[in-house]
């Protein structure tokens, strides 16, 4: 185990550059998609079916009925994860209780990218800030899905990375998150709550992503937000901050032969080897895209957010 720690951290820059342009957080600000067109049938069935659940609150919650009197109005906004789960996030939403979805991510970029004012300094233009996306598009919901941007690569965080500026880093990142959730209320009219995805584990700063995801718990806290523990998920049962490539199959997955990907060990894949970010099983592409495969990690996570949303709904 130590060796393979070791490695990880060796990899760390190398992994950081192979993704540079690519489908990875240091990606290259692709332009987003148009509106994703409702899911078909068979596409539906499998984007939403049910995930796995720690709790019998959670399986409760998984399998209470979901349609609302009003079908919600749902925006979803982040980096590179949220760009590869975008289509299997607007499945299950619109499958589970008939939300009206739209997405935006832009790869690489961060929580500075979606605020007003940033201008050139953005890889996200003003057209998919996020203020501008809710005055336009009046949703009930913005949730927001950023692994942290940890190494710099957008300009408006002006340099300040983890591993060279800590403190500031941590300190820039909680305003950027005020920033934003005050500039999406404004444009809602007080209306629209925001929900901050939790992160998974990085094997490279695993405190990085606590600490970031405990700007989001406070963010959502005095903001009356809401917190979607997606990233408990692709962690092991016993330590939620502890990285893996795979995790053992749920029942879901067992029964689904695509999402068990070692079924003679009852292991399925969350990572391809030598990307510890991404949950994509497909390789990554010089322009970022929707993850074009079954994918356990994607699923996993998309069904944590999608029953957050539900049990708010209730």
């Amino acid at each position: 185990m130590r060796k393979r720690k070791r490695s990880l951290w060796g990899a760390g820059v190398v992994a950081g550059l192979l993704l540079l342009g690519a489908c990875g957080d240091p990606g290259s600000g692709d332009a987003a998609p148009a509106d994703l067109p409702e899911a078909s049938e068979s596409a539906a069935r499998s984007g939403s079916s049910a995930g796995p659940s720690t709790t019998p609150r959670e399986r409760a919650a998984r399998n209470a009925p979901d349609k609302p009197a009003r079908a919600p109005k749902v925006l979803y906004l982040g980096d590179s994860l949220a760009m590869e789960n975008q289509v299997v996030l607007g499945q299950q939403l619109k499958s589970r209780f008939g939300a009206r979805y739209r997405s935006a991510p832009y790869s690489g970029t961060t929580l500075c990218d979606y605020l007003d004012g940033t201008g050139e300094d953005s890889l996200v233009p003003d057209k998919d800030k996020a203020a501008a996306l809710v005055r336009a598009q009046r949703p009930d919901y913005v949730i927001l899905q950023f692994w942290g941007n940890a190494w710099g690569y957008t300009p408006c965080m002006k340099g300040i990375t983890y591993d060279k500026r800590r403190a500031e880093y941590l300190d820039r990142y909680a305003a950027d998150a005020r920033r934003l959730a005050a500039q999406i209320r404004g444009a809602g009219g007080g209306r629209t709550r925001v929900v901050w995805v939790l992160q998974g584990p990085d094997p490279i700063t695993p405190d990085r992503v606590r600490r970031v995801n405990a700007i989001y718990q406070a963010q959502a806290r005095a903001s009356g937000g809401l917190v979607a523990d997606a990233g408990k998920v692709v962690a092991p049962g016993a330590d939620r901050y502890t990285w893996v490539e795979k995790l053992p199959c749920t029942a879901y997955e067992r029964a689904h032969a695509e999402y068990c990907t070692e079924p003679g060990a009852g292991l399925t894949a969350l990572h391809r080897d030598k990307d510890y970010l991404h949950f994509c099983l497909a390789p990554t592409t010089a322009k970022s895209r929707p993850c074009p495969v079954r994918s356990p990690g994607i699923r996993r996570m998309a069904e944590a957010v999608t029953s957050r949303l539900a049990s708010d709904l209730r």
